[in-house]
């Protein structure tokens, strides 16, 4: 989880291995470097979602990156969008972006 999200996201994602930025140190981290140090060490980034696909090349990364799309970052909005995270985690390819919105009507 980016260090835009609360931690307490992780709860949502049973069966998962869920780590925070901040909570492993990499706080303040930029974002090629986050991207990078993340594909070394996971499959996923979940992020709100901003400007990390149109300024950071993921095609050469083994990493996947979830963009939420939600009113805010605080954990009353992005709770609910943990099921959809969920329900795509198993399809999602490295390299890619995924954007989840709470506007998906």
């Amino acid at each position: 989880l980016d260090e835009n999200l609360d931690w307490r996201l992780a709860r949502y994602l049973p069966g998962h291995e869920v780590a925070s930025v901040p909570r492993i140190g990499w706080a303040g981290m930029k974002n090629g470097l986050l991207l990078k140090s993340s594909s070394q060490r996971f499959d996923v980034l979940i992020t709100m979602y901003s400007g990390i696909p149109h300024q950071n090349d993921l095609t050469d990364l083994d990493l996947a990156v979830i963009g939420l799309q939600a009113p805010s970052n605080r954990l009353a909005d992005t709770a609910p969008l943990m099921a959809e995270v969920l329900q795509k985690l198993p399809q999602i390819q490295p390299g890619t972006i995924t954007i989840i919105s709470a506007d998906h009507d």
